[in-house]
């Protein structure tokens, strides 16, 4: 890169609680914080604050943060309302879900126009400005209206729907031109790539090639490419290596006093799958009592958007089918489900990695899932089996996991029973399999990636403006 990095996000390096800057964790923050960083670029992110400053921020990071101050308004408005009311239940296919408020929308349109102005204010030409996720799709649009010539990629996180789903939006079209104000989109899987051209292409009447990754619109010509998120191997390797972990998840192990343990770890969102994993495990102890004694399940719930009232009712149905599952199978010794509500830093949750023989990643729909990943790698040379919703993202990379529909609750129960049945030898040959390809496929190989698409998109423009000059057609 020959400028500086200028990344865009809801949420950034630092979340602001009172008077205290506290450093934020995260996928993002761990794989775009390197790259900023030497190129001594600026991070635009909201506090998560009511209010703020809006001013630069550095503490010694090599490079500046730069607050966006939102009033309580825009918060309700733009984050709890319309991004998770009505963007986030949307692209998972859970339409019944969703709150279409033209009120939102328009506060929405305001704080994606306030994140776009102050992002430019920090960019010149040589930058590139890397937007993220559904939060801001009218960002890089606003930004190209400023700012002709600026380099601007963006990255979505979560699924982007079929595109019978998505024309449901009345404000589809604003958000695909908004995307298509980038040099180059990236989605996790050749699934989301697809329906985002298929929108293009119904809903504004662009050209499109989903074969070959781009879409045309007013001239200009967009790349948009598969690039699933890695994790940051290295460091779950040197938390697994850790002699208290091994330590540790033996003594859970021996606490629970079970043959197999079961895990699963998700924030507590509808669109996880906990009430349907929760009544396929209560299936199998039904059906199976060989299991009952044998089998304990630990379920690890973060708490998340709990201003949000389908998330406290979910939270209530959670709880309420944990109790009646105990109360039904527990037999005073054993208890079937441990059922943990809060945060975990990523060394804890190495420690419930080494110790479940089975991981059940198992949303209704996910962007990909990096649960699938963490728990692959935490394993090292352990046997452990992953089942895995064939509508997580991560489903197109991890071939070898056992794939499953949640909402099927007999291919649930069938599932969870190979899993805890498969041979030691065919476990290590799945996960060693799974495993390689994690490790090719890292957080480090994500950014490199984009980076190296952004760079090949950029030889090719100035290839065809080249030809322009010499009396062709230019496509970009």
């Amino acid at each position: 890169m020959s400028g500086k990095l200028v990344v865009v996000s809801n949420r950034g390096p630092y979340v602001i609680r009172g008077r205290n800057k506290e450093r934020a964790v995260g996928g993002l923050v761990t794989a775009m914080e390197p790259v900023v960083r030497a190129t001594r670029g600026t991070w635009v992110a909201w506090g998560g604050r009511e209010g703020g400053t809006g001013e630069f921020s550095g503490d010694g990071a090599g490079y500046s943060w730069r607050e966006v101050p939102l009033s309580r308004e825009e918060i309700h408005g733009y984050y709890y309302g319309f991004a998770n009311r009505v963007l986030w239940p949307l692209c998972h296919c859970l339409v019944d879900k969703c709150d279409f408020s033209g009120a939102q929308w328009r506060v929405f349109v305001e704080v994606n126009r306030k994140f776009a102005r102050i992002a430019a204010a920090e960019s010149v030409e040589a930058d590139l400005v890397w937007v993220h996720d559904y939060h801001l799709p009218l960002v890089p649009a606003v930004i190209r209206r400023q700012l002709k010539n600026q380099k601007i990629a963006f990255f979505w996180h979560i699924p982007f729907p079929p595109r019978d789903v998505f024309a449901i939006l009345p404000w589809a079209r604003e958000i695909i031109v908004g995307l298509l104000g980038s040099h180059l989109i990236g989605f996790h899987a050749p699934e989301y790539v697809e329906n985002f051209c298929q929108c293009a292409r119904d809903l504004l009447g662009a050209r499109v090639d989903p074969v070959q990754g781009w879409v045309e619109y007013q001239g200009r010509r967009t790349r948009v490419r598969a690039l699933p998120i890695g994790i940051d191997v290295e460091k779950f390797e040197t938390d697994r290596r850790r002699v208290e972990v091994a330590g540790i998840s033996r003594r859970l192990r021996e606490m629970l006093g079970v043959e197999k343990l079961a895990l699963s770890v998700d924030r507590l969102d509808y669109s996880k799958g906990i009430p349907e994993r929760l009544a396929a495990l209560e299936l199998l102890w039904e059906r199976h009592p060989e299991y009952r004694g044998r089998l304990s399940f630990i379920q690890i719930a973060v708490p998340t958007r709990t201003e949000v009232e389908a998330y406290r009712l979910l939270k209530r149905q959670v709880e309420e089918a944990v109790g009646r599952i105990n109360g039904r199978f527990s037999d005073g010794k054993w208890l079937p489900v441990y059922y943990l509500y809060r945060g975990f830093s990523q060394a804890e949750l190495a420690l419930y990695y080494a110790a479940a023989d089975v991981a059940l990643v198992t949303p209704l729909r996910d962007g990909l899932n990096l649960v699938a990943k963490e728990y692959l790698i935490a394993r090292g040379r352990q046997p452990g089996v992953l089942v895995l919703s064939k509508f997580a993202g991560a489903a197109a990379e991890l071939h070898e996991a056992l794939l499953v529909n949640p909402y099927d609750v007999e291919d649930m129960v069938a599932k969870i029973r190979l899993a805890l049945e498969m041979p030691g030898a065919e476990q290590l040959m799945r996960l060693h399999l799974l495993q390689q390809r994690v490790r090719r496929r890292d957080l480090r190989w994500w950014v490199s990636s984009f980076l190296a698409q952004l760079e090949a998109r950029e030889a090719a423009h100035h290839a065809l403006s080249r030809s322009a000059a010499g009396g062709r057609e230019q496509a970009y």
